[in-house]
């Protein structure tokens, strides 16, 4: 498998994982408007990955999302706190 397949393959793989969010967010509906699973769910996704990867996860305008969190007085971090373990890693091997 040469690197562009290993690339492709990865792409598909992390497609189907969001995917199955996606249809795991609509299964929590009940209704035609979002239920209080749906957004105990959303915010557990804002949590781990963020407001603005939730949003394109879920396929969901950021601006309602952000409108929840200040609605239930949610702090969301500016990004993940991975983020900061990543970006020291990367720091030490340059």
């Amino acid at each position: 498998m040469g690197q562009r397949e290993k690339r492709l393959f990865i792409i598909r793989a992390q497609e189907q994982f969001y995917e199955e969010m996606r249809n795991h967010f609509r299964f929590l509906c009940n209704s035609r408007l979002y239920s209080e699973d749906q957004k105990k769910y959303v915010f557990e996704k804002i949590e781990e990955y963020g407001v603005r990867a939730t949003a394109r996860i879920l396929h969901m305008p950021r601006k309602t999302l952000q409108r929840w969190c200040r609605k239930y007085h949610v702090f969301v971090a500016r990004c993940p706190c991975w983020v900061y373990a990543w970006a020291e890693r990367r720091r030490k091997r340059r």
